[in-house]
């Protein structure tokens, strides 16, 4: 759950934007357990908006997992493949700049989930992020505020994936509440549907066990609600679009053009899923509206839907064709400062995020702000000089930073590695899985041993990340000596760099030009022995008066 935090003053230089060229192609693509969908879009960067110039979509069927294992069988693994391929192959050709990548449910659980994005780096050269449910409902939301107006009013959206249901409390600010459950629409198919037609027994199991997994997220998104408001309910994607294209078919004879407005209400729903449940699948795909491979799934995903409006006492649905992907362009967009206006808030959700986990686990925060500053001006003071890493790790740096002592919530006794747990289990928003994971590792190694390849948490993660992480927390353990006393004795640190002795000077100036800060350099010469091994340089720091 996500509410408004208090304004705090963050240093604007952190997350900086980066150039676009002015009418950008940018391409987004959609790894979900049902299907793969890609959207190409133009970017119009003076008027900050977005047109979508094509779409892509194939039913893999990542969700249908071994039941044994848990993996992703290598059927499907292939078709996911040789779709990507073929999204590539698209974006491509309409000379795309950029193309994003995004998995959802299928990838976070499946046991090989993580290998098959490695596979998909060496095979295509295209680097899928992982998103949690929580960062995959934020961008729902972003993705259904560019393509209608809020006008002021609270929404419900409901986003019926292959493995998951997305349920978002939002306004045209922000969103008040954000939740994913494992209820999808292939999850509920493989492992309660065995009859065909559907059995009323297993009719009747799929509405209970639905009405349980939703009933949390429910009773959490309607105590977010303010009093006498009613909200809207607004749906999006596959299972929820193919409802409307069905409803459309019986009651208007034709497709309606456009989709996104359609609306159709409860009773309508009741009476299609009645009429579908009683129907073998195969006539289910004579349906007029039925879309490609969607009859087998469409009975459980109606009932997700069903069981949301039930418990959210709403009794009608307005369909938005905008969802994750459209998402993720928005969410690019705000990242490279090309939307301001309505969306502005969100553009800052990533130091809001942290700010609000900082003050959840009661960080310290004027002192987390201090060492913050010390390791951002470190990383920049000696990049291309000591290393070579750039403003997306300068990022994480700066949010590991904040949170690097959150351990001490639980325990003051290992701290270092309870903050580990809470960062990598935190609800940090925009940003990805590997970015939460990277941020978790740096706040990890900020005391006590260095990274090891013995540690799992550092054994797991690329060549690249662990040299990330080593080289990075080294800087982080480096600027929490600088603060011993916890009073901020410690004004500026001065980076100097003699390549050729191999030597760091750091010219330390006080904030009282009377104090020796002989503790801050005690604890230097004490805690500067990672960063030298790591570097292969000579730290000396000396109090500059």
């Amino acid at each position: 759950m996500v509410n408004s935090l208090p304004e705090v003053q963050t240093n604007s230089t952190i997350f900086s934007t980066r150039p676009v060229s002015e009418n950008c192609i940018l391409a987004a693509i959609d790894i979900g357990t049902n299907s793969i969908h890609m959207v190409v879009v133009q970017i119009d960067a003076q008027l900050r908006t977005f047109t979508i110039i094509a779409r892509e979509k194939d039913t893999v069927r990542l969700g249908n997992r071994d039941p044994k294992t848990g993996k992703l069988t290598p059927e499907a693994m292939q078709r996911a493949l040789e779709s990507l391929q073929r999204c590539q192959d698209l974006a491509t050709s309409l000379k795309a700049e950029h193309i994003i990548a995004v998995a959802t449910s299928a990838m976070r659980e499946a046991a090989n989930g993580s290998e098959f994005l490695q596979t998909i780096q060496s095979k295509l050269g295209l680097a899928v992020n992982l998103i949690s449910g929580y960062e995959e409902a934020r961008r729902i939301y972003l993705g259904v505020l560019s393509g209608m107006e809020f006008h002021n009013q609270p929404h419900v959206i409901i986003d019926i994936g292959g493995g998951s249901t997305e349920l978002i409390l939002a306004d045209s600010d922000e969103h008040r509440f954000l939740s994913s459950t494992k209820v999808g629409a292939v999850r509920l198919a493989q492992e309660f549907v065995t009859s065909d037609p559907i059995s009323e027994s297993e009719l009747h199991y799929l509405q209970a066990y639905v009405h349980g997994m939703l009933e949390r997220a429910v009773d959490e998104l309607k105590s977010n609600l303010r009093p006498g408001e009613v909200p809207r309910l607004v749906g999006t994607s596959g299972t929820i679009k193919s409802l409307a294209l069905i409803h459309a078919a019986q009651t208007l004879g034709t497709e309606p053009n456009p989709l996104n407005g359609y609306t159709f209400s409860r009773h309508d729903l009741n009476d299609m899923i009645q009429n579908m449940a009683s129907m073998t699948c195969s006539k289910r795909y004579e349906l007029p509206g039925m879309s490609d491979k969607r009859a087998e799934i469409i009975v459980p995903g109606a009932i997700v839907l069903q069981e949301a409006m039930v418990m959210l006492d709403l009794h009608e649905i307005t369909i938005c064709e905008r969802a994750l992907r459209e998402g993720v362009i928005v969410d690019w967009m705000l990242s490279h400062g090309l939307i301001e206006d309505k969306l502005r808030y969100q553009g800052s959700v990533r130091e809001r995020s942290v700010y609000k986990i900082a003050q959840k686990y009661r960080v310290d925060l004027p002192y987390s702000e201090r060492i913050a500053n010390f390791a951002i001006s470190i990383f920049d003071q000696t990049k291309g000089k000591l290393h070579h890493w750039n403003q997306a790790e300068r990022e994480l740096l700066w949010a590991a930073t904040i949170l690097h002592n959150c351990g001490v919530y639980i325990s003051h006794s290992s701290h270092h590695k309870h903050s580990y747990y809470l960062i990598r289990h935190a609800e940090l928003l925009g940003f990805t899985e590997m970015e939460v994971e990277l941020i978790a590792n740096l706040a990890r190694y900020h005391r006590k041993s260095k990274p090891k390849k013995k540690h799992d948490n550092y054994s797991h993660l690329s060549d690249e990340s662990r040299q990330m992480v080593s080289q990075v927390s080294a800087i982080l353990r480096l600027s929490v000596a600088l603060d011993r006393r916890q009073i901020g004795a410690i004004n500026q640190v001065v980076c100097q760099y003699k390549p050729g002795a191999k030597t760091l000077h750091l010219q330390i100036v006080p904030h009282n030009p009377d104090d020796d800060c002989a503790l801050e350099m005690w604890n230097l010469d004490l805690k500067k022995v990672v960063f030298e091994e790591e570097y292969g340089v000579k730290v000396e720091p000396k109090v500059r008066y």
